[in-house]
């Protein structure tokens, strides 16, 4: 193995170039709750210390009240609800200082928790429901009516029946030991569109999960060496709590005995406010916020020196835009990432790269991964330097896709690669860059949206014969959703009134913002959309009216 690069000619393979991180024993009985739980009571001893704050409200919650409400919770869904090890709960909330109390008492019971956007349309929440083929629900009054009659019942968290469940005496203490959760249990069902087609459900493990935060308690430990990582960090959640990384960001604070900052409906300036009330230390962002920063002159009004670190994800952020944000914050890093929901997020990080010979990267691969970088053609295996599609394998990869046997087998092949769809080539330093993608996913504000998905709703306006879907670069979201549209012989029907056909259907990231008519949709023979046709013609429009 190339000790610069990770990789081996003999079997076209880069493995990581970071130390291995120990895991626990593939044999025991182990929950993701139970595993985060136990690092935090050896490295905790301010129980009282705040775990969450609803800055929209003030609402705090402390680890002591946090600890308490997961085993009353955990106790009553098992005894008043009798949910046992491996049913599934969908949940679908706003953000709140409850959802982390329902994923921990759900995971430390082996129950799957699979989170789903509140502002789905009823269709896409009717598909993901079937896919994950729920027992029960969390959700609120405002989103209760979206969910269909389950087994047992939808359980509202903003009422006095939910807030009874959390506060129960004479709880058996030992009711979450009882359980025995396998590690390759599927732990949580997170919604990704993969690498083609409509959503599909991410089984992940606990194992996977372990993983993560095994790595999470790895860095940890190198950073509080270097006395570069500050004890008690606090994270501001700008992401959705039901999105891996919103996800992830709950486990990880927990492991770390961290705090968590969220907001009900997230907004610039008040998230700026938040960093100067709360003194938040670390941040994800998406490449749109990282340009908020450099760009907005409101960064001036607020005293944002407790900022150490900002992890950006999601999409590919630009090397100008890097070197504007470093320039107007000196001593806040920036890191950023690359991963997939299928990856549990990030699979490789920039955390370790120096310079600015990093710029466009997405890092190394992370303790315990395995990349191949293969011809999109003949699958063969690509050494430093050329581009090609990028595989993955380790212990953050999924289980498969839930009820979806012919996409798991398309993405997950028999040794354990995961397709990723996405086209990249490591250097000569074992850093990661991603050139473009093979997959047709748009990347709107880190947000999914499958242009499929979109093209079969225009199909089903009675004004529209055909319709594709692609990317329009877009320098505040970085991709927004175009359609290109072919009308009826006879219809009239305009660009606002496509936009308006959609946005009723769909959540509003996934909205169309931009329209052209066109007298047919170019294709293959075999009938396959020239996506890439499209883009450049839209390109060259874009170009002649400058």
């Amino acid at each position: 193995m190339d000790p610069k690069t990770g990789f081996c000619h003999q079997t076209g393979t880069y493995s990581s170039l970071r130390p291995p991180v120990p895991l626990p024993p593939i044999n025991q009985p182990l929950s993701t709750g139970e595993y985060c739980l136990s690092a935090f009571h050896r490295s905790s001893t301010e129980g009282a210390a705040i775990f969450v704050v609803n800055a929209t409200t003030g609402e705090t919650l402390s680890y002591t009240r946090f600890l308490s409400q997961v085993r009353s919770l955990a106790y009553s869904l098992q005894q008043r609800y009798s949910l046992c090890r491996n049913d599934v709960a969908f949940i679908l909330s706003p953000p709140s200082i409850h959802i982390p109390v329902v994923y921990f008492a759900l995971l430390s019971l082996g129950i799957v928790v699979s989170p789903a956007n509140p502002l789905s349309s009823n269709s896409e929440l009717t598909h993901q429901i079937q896919l994950c083929k729920p027992v029960v629900a969390f959700a609120t009054i405002e989103t209760s009516h979206k969910i269909p009659s389950l087994k047992h019942g939808t359980i509202l968290l903003d009422s006095p029946e939910f807030i009874s469940l959390l506060t129960q005496s004479d709880i058996d203490d030992d009711v979450i030991k009882k359980v025995g959760v396998d590690q390759f249990d599927t732990a949580a069902i997170l919604y990704s569109s993969g690498t083609t087609g409509r959503v599909k459900g991410v089984m992940m493990t606990h194992r996977n999960l372990i993983a993560k935060m095994a790595a999470v308690g790895a860095f940890n430990t190198s950073q509080g060496e270097s006395n570069e990582k500050p004890r008690g960090s606090v994270t501001f959640v700008t992401v959705p709590l039901f999105h891996v990384f919103g996800f992830y960001i709950l486990l990880a604070a927990v492991l770390s005995a961290d705090s968590v900052v969220l907001v009900e409906r997230f907004d610039f300036e008040e998230m700026l406010r938040a960093v100067e009330k709360y003194k938040v230390t670390t941040m994800p962002v998406s490449p749109p916020l990282v340009l908020a920063f450099v760009k907005s002159e409101l960064t001036t009004k607020y005293d944002l020196n407790s900022l150490t670190r900002l992890g950006c994800g999601g999409a590919p952020l630009g090397k100008e835009v890097i070197k504007q944000f470093n320039e107007k914050f000196p001593t806040v890093q920036l890191v950023q990432g690359y991963g997939l929901t299928e990856t549990m997020g990030g699979a490789t990080s920039t955390v370790d790269v120096e310079g600015a010979s990093g710029y466009g990267s997405v890092g190394r691969l992370g303790a315990d991964m395995e990349a191949k970088v293969v011809d999109p053609e003949t699958g063969d295996p690509l050494p430093p330097g050329q581009t090609g599609e990028l595989l993955l394998r380790g212990p953050l990869v999924m289980k498969g896709y839930v009820g979806d046997e012919e996409a798991s087998a398309e993405t997950l092949d028999s040794e354990g690669w995961l397709r990723t769809g996405d086209l990249c080539y490591f250097d000569s330093e074992g850093l990661l860059y991603v050139v473009d993608r093979l997959k047709e996913l748009i990347k709107y504000k880190a947000y999914q949206v499958p242009p499929a998905e979109l093209e079969h709703l225009l199909l089903s306006h009675p004004g529209i014969a055909d319709a594709a879907v692609i990317p329009w670069a877009d320098e505040e979201a970085g991709e927004i959703p175009m359609a290109y549209v072919v009308r009826n012989n006879g219809s009239s029907i305009t660009e606002a009134q496509v936009m308006d056909f959609i946005a009723k259907q769909v959540a509003p990231y996934k909205k169309i913002r931009r329209v052209a008519f066109i007298n047919s949709i170019p294709k293959s023979a075999a009938g396959k959309i020239l996506r890439r046709e499209l883009i450049n013609h839209s390109i060259s429009v874009s170009s002649s009216k400058l």
